[in-house]
């Protein structure tokens, strides 16, 4: 049974109420929920119940196209016909579409794309992996739109296709004829008209001389990791719905990034973007796996094109062809001197994303400037590239490609510090960057501290208590790694905030509710600021029409973003709440300050919001509203050496230490401990933080000893819950300790960073650590299979 060791002693919450919809009240007026307690989440009963609305549990109008796909069974080949006849001709469909016909519609507006506008709502004369989406047949309802998909019959002629990135990098095959970048990201501006390549983006990280110091080097290591691609597996499945109303275009879908979507069917219709509405739900899971280009072109273009109501919905299958996580080569090495000092690194990072680049080109450098490592390193070489093949298209995925080099850096690390006889702890805290350093891609460290993470999860795991000795076949070990992760900058985040004549107030935010409790911490923070009670504050749901522009809900970047507009909202509230105190009494503005229990002058209360605001309007169920912004900002990394005096926002700081038994007989590794330490600055609300450290450790145990996609000639193979094989609860540690680790950072809001991603940085790599304590034996490839174990513990013993 899984025991949590929670390190933040926990409160308990005796006011919880039994109204799954009755947030928790304080007993005590002067008891706010703000900033630092360990408030409920606000939907907490709902999530658990089942009673929370879902985009997919919306109505569906009685006047509905239901839409069917119809996919490519092909990696690689020209579309030579397509015979819709039988398909069309089926009682209840109301249309079939294909790619030409939406590009004689749109032209070239159809292909879509963060980076690269490579991405087609149906393809086009050709395909590119198995599962590409072919044709679209609109029906009265669901199952008669799917048989009706069945009846579709399509014509190819085979192209070579490009399986794997090496044959990418070596052959003459490739998946698109010249890259186009998109408007989204500007600065690929440069790679426009760029023919025969596979690689679409690749970032260099050169410092010092890595070859030179290598060459003089006492002691180095060498591995080639793979980390496999991944599936997100959120419970709840995508879903789009799109229908025009009076010449506007609305969108409800379940999307990370609905300020993206708007923009991209803006683009693909030609309509300004007062004419586009984007809404979402709570999300039942995110990941990244509901972020970008996914269902919502399509059904922008259907809608539009046939001017009725569309709704697109995946079956559990189909999902596993709308993303995955990047499949990662790295070829790196570790040097040291005859001290023990790193001195060199180098790698070969390689990124397979697919048939289109989504955000893949982010994600390579992005992540590619973290591959040496939280280290103190004075050389430096690295490679890190985004290579098409003719796969399911690669995306974000928790972590955002850092986990696949986390896998390099901590395998490499620990093998370096068993070749020069030390302790694995005790060698990183010795190199670990600290407060003020330089890190490898030029930037200096701030609220950063990895030295207290290790620290925190060697002593909770017992690092310096003797390892049992062999049980019969079951053996003992211990693995440690760390984490290092940049926030996505620069980002922006807006708030506005309504003040309600009663005390209460709405807060329009586009951060999307996904199951992290964003929508809880955001109210703890204006409540701070404001002095009221945060479960009085209601945070509306993303629509574009209301709230207003935000990047996006990824990479653990709303914690910091939002959070910052968010306090930023809530002080102007507060300064216009004191000059509104101000005219109304004649007393100084220095003079006036907000409590728990309304306006207060010279330390006297005088009056309660609720009576200022109603002097103000003399009416009830007026609001005041104030606005606000909040944009992060960096110094592009020179392009020949990848450096940046600031590249990111802060940084995440995370570790992971296990203790595990692994039976010789079988193969199959047990977790007696798994303890979990991030650095999040402030904990705005502890209960959510060990949460999301608990939640993407699990997610990391996966990663370690299951989750891997697999593909034949393209063809994925096991993309069913029946095939794709998932921790269950018997796999998960027998005790498992989140701790909170807190070193604020100076523009954080209160402090804060984020936390989402933390936690899964390192698993993977601790397992392989304590598997090689145990074993002896050092595995590079993920997952950690039983039989992977077998093998290598039967190539040792040769």
């Amino acid at each position: 049974m899984l025991e949590v060791d929670e390190k933040q002693p926990a409160s308990t919450d005796s006011t919880a109420t039994t109204s799954e919809d009755a947030p928790a009240q304080p007993a005590d007026p002067d008891t706010l929920w703000g900033v630092g307690e360990r408030r409920r989440r606000f939907d907490a009963l709902g999530r658990v119940r089942g009673t929370i609305k879902y985009v997919g549990d919306e109505p569906v109008a009685t006047d509905t196209a239901h839409v069917a796909i119809c996919r490519s069974t092909r990696p690689h080949a020209v579309i030579a016909s397509i015979g819709i006849d039988a398909a069309a001709a089926v009682e209840g469909v109301i249309a079939v579409v294909t790619g030409r016909d939406l590009f004689a519609e749109y032209g070239d507006r159809m292909y879509t794309g963060p980076a690269f506008a490579d991405q087609p709502a149906l393809a086009v004369d050709k395909v590119r992996y198995v599962g590409e989406p072919v044709v679209a047949v609109l029906a009265h309802d669901e199952p008669t739109a799917r048989a009706a998909a069945d009846l579709v019959h399509v014509e190819y002629k085979d192209l070579d296709a490009v399986y794997d990135i090496d044959a990418a990098l070596e052959g003459t095959d490739y998946v698109h004829a010249e890259l186009r970048p998109s408007s989204v990201f500007a600065d690929l501006a440069h790679l426009s008209g760029v023919r025969d390549t596979n690689v679409n983006y690749e970032y260099r990280q050169i410092k010092g001389d890595a070859a030179k110091a290598r060459e003089h080097a006492a002691t180095t290591v060498e591995a080639t990791t793979w980390a496999p691609p991944t599936h997100h597996v959120t419970i709840e499945l995508p879903v789009t719905m799109a229908w025009v109303d009076s010449g506007r275009l609305e969108i409800l879908t379940t999307t990370q990034t609905p300020s993206y979507v708007r923009q991209t069917a803006s683009d693909l219709l030609g309509l300004p973007l007062a004419r586009v509405r984007v809404r979402t739900r709570a999300l039942g899971g995110g990941f990244g796996a509901k972020m970008y280009d996914r269902l919502e072109p399509l059904a922008a273009a259907l809608a539009w094109k046939l001017q009725r109501r569309v709704r697109i919905a995946t079956t559990r299958e189909e999902a596993f062809l709308l993303t995955t996580r990047h499949g990662a080569q790295v070829t790196g090495s570790l040097s040291a001197d005859s001290e023990g000092n790193l001195v060199a690194s180098t790698a070969d990072v390689r990124y397979d994303t697919g048939a289109f680049a989504d955000v893949g080109p982010r994600i390579a450098a992005k992540s590619g400037m973290v591959v040496p490592g939280p280290y103190r390193i004075e050389n430096v070489a690295v490679q890190s590239r985004c290579i098409y093949t003719n796969k399911v298209s690669a995306g974000p995925f928790r972590g955002f490609g850092v986990p696949q080099v986390t896998w390099s850096h901590e395998t490499l690390i620990d093998e370096l510090a068993h070749e020069l006889g030390e302790d694995p702890y005790r060698f990183r805290r010795r190199h670990l960057l600290r407060e003020g350093d330089i890190a490898t891609m030029g930037t200096k460290m701030h609220s950063a501290d990895f030295v207290s993470c290790l620290d925190a999860v060697a002593e909770a795991v017992g690092w310096d208590a003797p390892t049992p000795a062999d049980d019969g076949p079951i053996r003992y070990g211990k693995g440690i790694a760390v984490g290092m992760k940049a926030v996505l900058t620069p980002t922006v985040a807006n708030a506005t905030l309504n003040l309600n004549q009663d005390g209460s107030a709405t807060l329009l935010i586009s951060t999307v509710e996904m199951g992290q409790g964003a929508d809880t911490i955001m109210a703890q923070v204006a409540a701070e600021v404001l002095q009221i009670d945060s479960t009085l504050i209601h945070v509306v749901q993303a629509d574009t029409d209301a709230t207003p522009y935000d990047t996006i809900t990824a990479g653990s970047r709303s914690t910091y973003h939002t959070g910052n507009a968010v306090r930023l909202v809530a002080e102007r509230m507060r300064d216009r709440l004191i000059e509104i105190a101000a005219e109304q009494t004649g007393a100084q503005a220095e003079a006036i300050s907000l409590t728990s229990r309304g306006i207060s002058i010279d330390g006297q209360l005088t009056t309660t919001l609720p009576e200022l605001v109603h002097r103000t309007f003399g009416a009830r169920g007026a609001t005041l509203t104030t606005t606000s912004n909040f944009t992060s900002w960096w110094h592009p990394y020179d392009k020949a050496t990848g450096l940046s005096e600031k590249v990111t926002e802060h940084w995440f700081a995370s570790a992971v230490a296990v203790r595990i038994g692994v039976d010789t007989r079988t193969g199959r590794i047990r977790t007696q401990h798994l303890a979990v330490a991030a650095d999040v600055g402030k904990a705005l609300n502890p209960t959510l933080v060990e949460q999301q450290l608990t939640g993407a450790a699990v997610m990391g145990i996966g990663h370690a000893l299951f989750d891997q996609l697999v593909f034949d000639h393209g063809q994925m193979i096991n993309a069913t819950l029946l095939d794709y094989q998932l921790p269950s609860m018997r796999d998960m540690p027998e005790k498992m300790t989140p701790i909170v680790v807190e070193a604020p950072h100076r523009d954080g809001p209160f402090g804060a960073k984020g936390v989402g991603e933390s936690g899964i940085l390192g698993v993977a790599p601790a397992y392989a650590n304590a598997l090689r304590d145990a074993c002896g034996i050092r595995l590079t490839r993920l997952p950690l299979t039983p039989e992977s174990v077998l093998a290598g513990i039967e190539e040792s013993t040769r």
